[in-house]
């Protein structure tokens, strides 16, 4: 992965936004993918900057080797086996960077969140709680913590009372259920404050888990 910037979708609820939403699609989508999502949310506070980055395109070994974009390299069907660490910690870094771009363009850290989508919640998580600046939160849909064993070492102290969102689908054929189950319990045991929702569906998003998503916005954006 390259130094430059990650190319991206933005819209602006308003002029000279002061919070930004930086939304990471899943593996094989884009930056336009949770774009029409947006539309459906109700978020009464100051102009928000959402940004949806495009994942780099790069060779996903369990797709047989097919070129597509996606934030790191999966190498086995079991998530947690023969992980892809430089692929994980570049995606980190590239994340780190649009954060920081959001704080030149004028939306403190605090006022930061950073969403994912399956691949793109496991690296919502990874950049987000290493982030050396408190945000104002971290969700990760249909998702699960990376790297998992790095993360006490390696866990930004600003962000240990980061807000954290984990919704997911009970039926979860990708990212199975117990996997996020298992790291919603390792970062509560890190001390961090987890809001867990399951919904009744397969590896997406639903009407119920949106609204959650729109309540949970407003009180991290607010506070």
């Amino acid at each position: 992965m390259t130094t430059e910037l990650l190319s991206c979708v933005e819209l602006e609820s308003g002029p000279s936004p002061r919070h930004s939403v930086i939304w990471l699609h899943g593996l094989g989508a884009d930056g336009n993918d949770f774009v029409p999502m947006v539309e459906e949310l109700t978020l009464p506070v100051d102009p928000v900057r959402f940004v949806f980055p495009h994942a780099p395109m790069q060779p996903v070994t369990i797709n047989g080797g097919y070129v597509m974009r996606a934030w790191y390299d999966i190498i086995s069907h079991d998530l947690t086996a023969r992980e892809d660490e430089k692929g994980v910690r570049d995606s980190q870094h590239a994340i780190e960077r649009l954060i920081e771009r959001e704080e030149s363009r004028g939306s403190p850290a605090k006022n930061i969140v950073v969403v994912g989508f399956s691949q793109g919640g496991a690296i919502a998580l990874q950049a987000g709680l290493r982030f050396p600046r408190r945000l104002a939160g971290v969700a990760a849909l249909s998702a699960y913590l990376p790297l998992s064993s790095t993360l006490p070492a390696e866990l930004a102290p600003a962000n240990r009372g980061a807000s954290v969102l984990m919704a997911h689908g009970s039926e979860d054929p990708v990212v199975p259920v117990s996997l996020a189950q298992q790291s919603r319990d390792d970062l509560q045991e890190l001390g961090l404050k987890v809001q867990w929702h399951v919904y009744p569906m397969l590896h997406g998003v639903c009407a119920e888990e949106i609204r959650d998503i729109e309540t949970w916005l407003r009180q991290v954006l607010e506070a």
